[in-house]
């Protein structure tokens, strides 16, 4: 054999031996192809990805997690032998680690997650399975060294299901993608003026159908309560369990037959009902009781702030934290409480504190209210001390519902536990108020990482979200251009020379008006309802957006329109529900290529705005039937006109194609957009 064959056969053996075990690739590519949220403090991708058959997990003394990887692997269709892909688990000190969630994890010729605690080990093992993939019988692992910990060592999620019950099928599927995010608190509102949700054996009538208002007969065993606990304990999240008192209390006042919450019975009742709930847990499993005590607004709910004091001196003698929203009810004599904090309220000198606010999930946009999330810095400093515990990122969908899964349809529940993870995970260096209710202007650096974050998120919709209610799709290649704010006197359908030509300015009524270019994004805050910097700081008047959407067909298109976003919050807060033919009270209008778009036919129109009892079917964009366009081949001309009124409470518009696939929304990719007039 000659010694050109000889090289030849060798080349050849060595481009079959790194096919089948590795592949060379760019070590971009691979951060691209697997995204990890939260993004981890230290990575560094090789340039091979790793392909095995099998494994062997090596003896540990971390057998719980060493089963879950068994679990995961075997789930896959991938198995266990003597000389599969070696796995290490080892304890190690993780230096940067404040909370002792910290953990290295290694992909080379084997894998090792070391760390000093099960919890740095279990989060080494959810950022392993965010980065698997499968190749036919293989599993594949891009080549990777990390180093990663949190910076806050409350990390949470709140659900109310005192208002709106959810079964506890469906509360396990979002815990479940809580832990795959890293978080580690699940807060559970038990209790609300609708229903006392948490069974006692003491006082059974707290359940009765006489004392719930909605979902009746609906409510949480003792078994039920002790299998979610078990169920977040294995997957390293703690519950908070909260009875809401002395306000929110109308199921419990019906139940008992009490009138007013002084009644010298309210506070036996309640001393029971407290050690009840902690009976059900030790003081590890369960180590924070909240108490609620906000939104005290009427006579007949105030109580004694000694009966108050005397319920948190029984939770320290079980040897738990008590919690307590703030703004609530300030007991002179508390001096250690955990303050959650809500709205705009501060916490109190020297307690400890927990941050919800701003981030009520009820009021967000799906596309504006990621920017807030992402933008926001938890506890309004960089990261956790001895008093800023953390955040966490609460649901309060007040109206009542039809379906326990419109929780999750009429909220954009999963998007935000995506964008959030990475700011109560990894903290924010600075605050960004400026871009809570908006997108940074493009060019900016700001705009670059919301972006790359984006391509990170809409990565993992894909991969984990398929036929789950993630309702997001990209939005930064999206942009507006706008005028205004025009006078309209008052006369919200007052039309402007904007809507018979589309030129770069206009002089009305003696003063020029020339179009703004630096909007990206699908929804657009004009004001925003909280005050947060927004477009303009004037109350009404009339803008109108313009772009051009470029389609290389003839084509009837799925566009998402709205205008006026309701909160699923305290009735439909953005002022009465339009009459057929409108798309919102304010006369907003769309035209695509100079023709109007009609509005959809409202399910239920000239709703008043407290219609708390009836369910939300079609007001947002995002939970009814799409829009249907049509679209010419080539650039298309988008005018829409927002007006706005004193009674209105939002000042917004949305306007983005959208395929709806049997897997959720995604983008329609064919499609540009630009701002120019003159498009080519």
């Amino acid at each position: 054999m000659n010694v050109f064959k000889i090289k030849n056969i060798v080349f050849i053996s060595l481009l079959f031996f790194c096919f089948m075990g590795c592949s060379q690739t760019n070590p971009k590519n691979l951060a691209e192809k697997y995204p990890i949220i939260p993004t981890p403090k230290k990575m560094t991708y090789g340039t091979e990805e790793l392909h095995f058959k099998s494994f062997k997990i090596q003896p540990t003394n971390f057998e719980n997690e060493a089963k879950l990887i068994t679990d995961f692997f075997k789930t896959n269709e991938i198995n266990t032998t003597e000389n599969g892909l070696k796995i290490q688990l080892v304890k190690q000190n993780i230096a940067e680690d404040m909370h002792n969630e910290g953990y290295k994890l290694t992909i080379s010729d084997a894998i090792t997650i070391a760390a000093n605690s099960d919890k740095g080990i279990y989060y080494g093992i959810q950022t392993l399975k965010q980065i698997f993939r499968k190749n036919k019988d293989k599993g594949v692992f891009p080549k990777v060294e990390i180093t990663d910990f949190p910076v806050f060592k409350i990390r949470g999620f709140m659900h109310d299901t005192g208002r709106n019950f959810q079964s506890v099928g469906q509360l396990k599927e979002q815990i479940e993608i809580l832990s795959q995010y890293k978080y580690n608190v699940f807060h559970w509102h038990l209790t609300d003026n609708p229903g006392w949700r948490l069974e006692s054996k003491i006082y059974p009538e707290l359940q009765s159908e006489a004392a719930t208002t909605r979902q009746k007969g609906n409510f949480y065993t003792q078994e039920d309560f002790k299998d979610v606990l078990a169920f977040c304990k294995e997957r390293k999240i703690t519950v908070i369990p909260e009875f809401d008192i002395p306000g929110h209390t109308d199921a419990f006042r019906k139940a008992l037959q009490i009138d007013e919450m002084r009644d010298p019975k309210v506070r036996p009742i309640l001393l029971d009902l407290f050690q009840e709930l902690m009976d059900l847990a030790d003081a590890e499993t369960m180590p924070y009781i909240h108490i609620g005590t906000d939104e005290v607004r009427n006579d007949f709910e105030r109580v004694s702030h000694d009966v108050i004091f005397e319920l948190m001196q029984l939770i320290k003698k079980n040897n738990r934290e008590v919690i307590v929203w703030k703004k609530g009810i300030v007991v002179k004599k508390d001096s250690t409480s955990i303050n959650q904090l809500w709205a705009y309220h501060e916490g109190r000198k020297g307690h400890r504190f927990i941050d919800s606010r701003s981030n009520y999930i009820n009021h967000l946009d799906p596309f504006a209210g990621m920017a807030r999330l992402f933008f926001q810095q938890p506890t309004r400093q960089p990261k956790g001390d001895a008093l800023a515990l953390g955040g966490v990122l609460a649901a309060w969908p007040d109206n009542n519902i039809n379906h326990e899964r419109d929780v999750l349809v009429q909220n954009p529940i999963y998007p935000s536990m995506v964008f959030y993870a990475d700011a109560i995970w990894n903290g924010r260096a600075k605050d960004y108020p400026e871009y809570w209710a908006k997108l940074p202007a493009k060019d900016t650096q700001e705009f670059k990482d919301f972006q790359a974050f984006e391509d990170k998120v809409i990565a993992h919709r894909d991969l984990f979200f398929k036929g789950k209610e993630f309702q997001y799709i990209r939005q930064t290649d999206k942009h507006w251009k706008l005028l205004g704010v025009l006078n309209h006197n008052g006369n919200v359908e007052k039309s402007f020379p904007v809507e018979k030509e589309i030129k770069e300015s206009y002089t009305i009524d003696g003063k020029v008006y020339t179009w703004t270019d630096t909007h990206p994004g699908a929804t657009i805050h004009l004001k925003h309802f909280f005050g947060f910097e927004a477009v303009t700081k004037e109350r009404q008047g009339t803008y109108y957006a313009y772009t051009n959407i470029y389609s290389p067909n003839d084509r009837i298109q799925d566009f998402w329109v709205g205008f006026q976003g309701w909160s699923r919050s305290g009735g439909r807060r953005v002022g009465p529900f339009p009459a057929q033919g409108d798309w919102h009270t304010t006369k907003p209008k769309i035209w695509v290529n100079d023709t109007e778009i009609a509005p959809p036919v409202w399910k239920q129109p000239n709703l008043g705005t407290k219609t708390d009892e009836i369910p939300f079917i079609d007001e947002d964009y995002f939970y009814r039937s799409p829009t249907k366009i049509a679209l010419k081949k080539g650039w298309n001309k988008v005018l829409l006109k927002i007006p706005q009124d004193t009674r209105s409470w939002k000042w917004m518009f949305t306007c983005v194609p959208v395929e709806v696939t049997k897997d959720g929304f995604r983008e329609v990719s064919e499609l540009k957009y630009s701002t120019k007039f003159e498009n080519k």
